[in-house]
């Protein structure tokens, strides 16, 4: 029997080089012709030689690690990610704080200072009544880690379990209209994975450029997903950063979600200190905000959208030329299903700048952009662009669920499809698609995650094809917490993830090829 061959959509592939700590073969030559990787144009063979002996305290990471994503997939926009906190400081004289003033506008992080200010009644300005009349959904989230674990590109199966494990207690303590059920990707039945999928809530794996990275180890486990009773509030538990908070409804009242966005965070936020006994629960600083695996989610971490019927706007304008417009105005626009997918009669539009903005002053700016496009839509003509109305950004790679309304067309793929020939972006939110396994009802006791590895899906299948496996406890209410009978995933008591989980803390070489051998 052959050897087995790593997974790329999920498993860690290294280049050849870089897997035995050594400048990449080639690299010059990409550098010299041009590439758009904001990573590969930063990094020099000086600065690699440099310091690619140094390694980070808690997740073990190495400048190989850092870029590795970029030189495997030369076409990705960004093509770096981070193992730890440690990451942005240790790297940031050879690589991050180069990418980090290239894609967030010539931020300065020696002498910036970012600001967060959740307040919704510093939101003045509202939808007009015109343009309210064209929002089908608003949609605002957040990207957070624990401050306890490494990021998770630099952890481990067992870090990912306990995070798990954690917010399980904290979503029993959640109350009222943030109360809700929490699905585990391992034990969801196929009825809960198919109600998911059909409300566009589901997020799987699947894509190459996170998988490069680490974002996709050990998948399925301590991957889950909880939703709120009235389906208006969720949190993606390990999907890339460890928690991904969203707030979103039908119709376009902002202000609301934007609100209930700030009471979710406060209440997990709460929920984590007395969990962990901690007063500062989330990675965060002031120089850089917020900390996320991707360096564009830094400082805010928030992306707020709506979605926008400009018809006649798309037909006479293009929507190149209106990408272009929202950014001048600090916003972007992507196709209403995903990057690249084809823009029809609607199209999302959603902050870009995330780094040295108050979150208040960014749903603003959205804010305004969706008043000024709604104008435009009713003074256009029927007149067609020249260009084929299709989205071919390359800021966001990464669709997020959405409410799911009666007249989204049926044919509109859910959230978890996305781009696997692009890096994640200003939304790393990439879905991907749970893992089959046993069906487990939820008064079944709880599989162990840390023992059987089910099979990954295919890469080319839909989720819809294959049943999950996860059982839901329902949070907020006294069911919420799981009886004596239940097992409990096998995770370690600590959560300190000190060795840097099994990826992050060994050697460049140690376990790890290219093309051919998997990072163990």
């Amino acid at each position: 029997m052959g050897e087995q061959q790593p997974d790329p959509y999920f498993e860690v592939i290294m280049d050849e080089d870089l897997a035995n700590n050594e400048w990449p073969r080639g690299l010059d030559e990409v550098k010299a012709k041009g590439t758009q990787c904001i990573a590969i144009n930063a990094i020099s063979k000086e600065n690699f030689e440099a310091f690619k002996d140094v390694k980070t305290e808690k997740a073990g990471w190495t400048l190989a690690r850092a870029i590795n994503t970029g030189v495997i997939n030369p076409s990705s926009f960004l093509g770096c990610h981070a193992g730890d906190l440690e990451s942005y400081e240790v790297f940031g004289e050879p690589l991050f704080n180069e990418v980090i003033a290239k894609y967030h506008g010539g931020y300065d992080v020696k002498t910036g200072t970012h600001v967060t200010d959740m307040d919704s009644s510093k939101i003045t300005v509202d939808l007009t009544e015109e343009a309210k009349s064209k929002i089908i959904s608003t949609r605002i989230r957040v990207a957070r880690n624990i401050a306890t674990f490494p990021l998770n590109p630099g952890g481990s199966k067992e870090t990912r379990l306990e995070i798990a494990d954690l917010m399980e207690k904290v979503f029993a303590g959640l109350e009222g209209d943030l109360a809700g059920t929490f699905y585990r990707h391992t034990t969801m039945t196929p009825e809960q994975q198919q109600q998911l999928i059909d409300d566009h809530f589901l997020f799987r794996g699947k894509d190459k450029m996170q998988a490069a990275s680490g974002y996709h180890e050990h998948w399925p486990h301590g991957r889950g997903i909880f939703v709120s009773h009235n389906k208006e509030f969720l949190l993606w538990i390990n999907e890339g950063d460890h928690l991904r908070i969203i707030s979103m409804e039908k119709g376009g009242d902002v202000k609301r979600v934007f609100d209930r966005l700030s009471r979710g965070i406060a209440a997990i936020e709460e929920g984590l200190k007395k969990e962990l006994g901690v007063e500062e629960v989330f990675m965060r600083n002031s120089s850089h905000g917020c900390i996320t695996c991707c360096p564009t989610n830094l400082g805010t971490g928030m992306r707020g959208s709506v979605h926008i019927l400009v018809p006649k706007l798309i037909k006479s304008m293009g929507f190149k030329a209106i990408d272009e417009f929202a950014r001048e105005r600090g916003c972007q626009a992507r196709g209403s299903t995903g990057e690249h997918s084809e823009v029809i009669d609607r199209i999302d539009i959603s902050n870009w700048r995330r780094l040295g903005f108050k979150e208040c002053d960014l749903v603003q700016d959205m804010i305004k952009c969706a008043n000024e496009l709604s104008k435009m839509e009713d003074e256009a003509t029927d007149q067609t662009a020249a260009e084929d109305p299709k989205d071919e950004s390359t800021a966001d790679t990464s669709p997020e669920p959405v409410p799911n309304t009666t007249d989204k067309p049926k044919e509109e793929p859910e959230p978890a499809q996305i781009a696997t020939d692009q890096s994640k972006q200003d939304e790393p939110a990439a879905s991907n698609e749970p893992e089959p396994a046993e069906n487990a009802s939820t008064d079944q006791p709880k599989q162990d995650e840390s023992a059987a590895t089910p099979e990954k899906p295919d890469p080319a299948s839909s989720a819809a094809d294959k049943p999950n496996e996860e059982g839901a406890t329902t949070a907020g209410t006294p069911e919420a917490t799981p009886s004596s009978n239940e097992k409990k995933e096998d995770a370690p008591a600590s959560s300190s993830a000190g060795d840097g989980g099994q990826e992050g803390g060994k050697e460049a070489g140690n376990g790890v090829k290219t093309k051919s051998c998997i990072l163990i």
